[in-house]
């Protein structure tokens, strides 16, 4: 009974802090967060359908209310796992990211991670690496779109 209760104890411990580190640590004191939904109002819902190349345009250069809007996106839902340099956390980093990848695997991989596990030998190697399951964040195909351009940006392109 006692080993049930601390692995319990345990997994609330972990369950809270995975919570509360999402959210705003990468926000400035005299920084306001950028609200997602004023970025994304205009955006139709889509979810969970493949992602395919020709349903990508990339911007050159690139579209800094994307990368806003993208970068909103990270803080809130990817952070608490990915780092924007090449440390591993509990996902990968991301530094160098669109350089190793294709936009299309990229934003298949955000938005449609259970495919990708079932069906890339790439994402499949991530997960033998990594040993936790990206979740489902429930983002859209605009929203993944915009969190692309952000990697682009982060990667350095202008």
């Amino acid at each position: 009974m006692t080993h049930k209760l601390t692995t319990i104890t345990a997994i609330i411990t972990l369950i809270c802090f995975l919570t509360s580190s999402c959210g705003n640590e990468g926000v400035k004191k005299d920084e306001k967060p950028v609200d997602i939904s004023e970025l994304t109002k205009d955006q139709p819902e889509t979810h969970g359908s493949e992602v395919s190349e020709s349903d990508i345009k990339l911007s050159n250069p690139l579209d800094q209310t994307m990368v806003a809007a993208g970068k909103a996106t990270y803080e809130l839902k990817c952070q608490s796992c990915h780092r924007l340099t090449e440390e591993k956390l509990v996902g990968p980093g991301w530094k160098n990211v669109t350089k190793q990848r294709k936009p299309v695997w990229i934003m298949n991989m955000i938005t449609n991670v259970e495919m990708m596990l079932e069906t890339d030998p790439e994402a499949q190697k991530l997960l033998e690496q990594c040993l936790v399951r990206m979740p489902n964040q429930n983002i859209t195909t605009d929203e993944a779109r915009q969190v692309l351009e952000f990697m682009r940006s982060n990667d350095g392109e202008k």
